[in-house]
């Protein structure tokens, strides 16, 4: 059955723009990588076209500078066609009216009226903030209200606050992948339970399981990501990434959809970044890949016999 979001259908996978800002926290840092506006706005053009129409950015991607290009790309399109969801980081300590400015300052970049998806990217006072959301989606600025980051105990306390109101929350966004799935499993299943939609991000683990990386060619030096997944993790997941290969053949597909395809059989919507358009045809061809029953157990017992565990230290 296909899921829903504010009356349209969710395409099978949402794509994630955190490597398409510069600066802070932007590709280069995280990534260790840069891209050009016209190769970003020739990416989301194909992934338009292949039908991907729910994108997902957040105000911290490059300090504001990937809703901008995401905002840029979104006006040269059907806007009336496509879902987006953007993110508030709140400080620990709750900053009344901070809620305000980033959804003001979001819809200014995004170049939007009305927000489909908004996140608390991080739980931290969550009745004041949630609190200060209300307004906005009883006006239908902000269409539904997500949690990220988040667990069973928090996702609990911001469906109360939001019942107190005679509203419900839409859905939760957590890191889920290979190597963080056990992390996930009673909070997936109590999303599942409660018709709470589920977005995994990371299930590609920033590129480690896309094939392209190994102990032999790991992630650009300096970058977050090769100081979070280092040569001696690549060596642990070999035998993954073998078997991912193996299945890739078998599916005439590459690499990296086989996590993605993994994650898809688990109820999850992948978030996948996306910064050349040949990815999008790609993602595409592999979304129709169903894995056997074995295969999903086989992936599972390999990740989990590697040893090797993901987690951000934003978690």
């Amino acid at each position: 059955m296909n899921k829903t979001l504010n009356e349209k259908t969710i395409p099978a996978c949402m794509i994630g723009t955190w490597a398409w800002g510069k600066g802070v926290n932007g590709s280069k840092m995280i990534f260790g990588k840069t891209y050009s506006q016209e190769q970003l706005t020739e990416t989301f053009s194909a992934a338009y076209e292949a039908g991907f129409t729910f994108w997902d950015t957040a105000e911290v991607y490059g300090m504001g500078n990937a809703e901008k290009i995401l905002g840029q790309c979104i006006a040269r399109h059907n806007s009336r066609d496509i879902l987006i969801s953007t993110k508030h980081l709140p400080s620990k300590k709750y900053k009344k009216g901070a809620v305000t400015v980033s959804i003001n300052e979001s819809l200014k970049r995004l170049g939007i009226d009305s927000i489909d998806l908004y996140w608390l990217h991080k739980p931290y006072a969550l009745r004041e903030n949630i609190s200060e959301m209300i307004p906005f989606l009883k006006s239908g600025t902000i269409k539904q209200i997500g949690l990220s980051n988040c667990n069973i105990a928090q996702i609990k306390g911001a469906q109360k606050i939001l019942a107190e109101n005679r509203l419900k929350l839409a859905a939760v966004q957590n890191h889920f992948s290979l190597l963080s799935m056990d992390r996930q499993k009673e909070i997936l299943a109590y999303c599942i339970k409660e018709n709470l939609l589920f977005f995994g991000y990371m299930v590609l683990e920033q590129g480690a399981l896309s094939g392209k990386y190994d102990a032999d060619n790991p992630f650009p030096a300096l970058s977050m990501r090769s100081l979070l997944f280092g040569k001696r993790k690549f060596r642990k997941i070999q035998k993954l990434l073998d078997y991912e290969k193996d299945l890739a053949k078998k599916y005439n597909t590459d690499v990296s959809q086989i996590s993605i395809a993994w994650a898809a059989s688990k109820q999850v919507i992948p978030i996948v970044g996306l910064t050349k358009p040949v990815q999008a045809e790609s993602l595409k061809a592999g979304l129709s890949i169903k894995l056997a029953n074995i295969e999903t157990e086989n992936l599972e017992f390999l990740a989990r016999e590697s040893g090797v565990t993901c987690k951000g230290s934003w978690e």
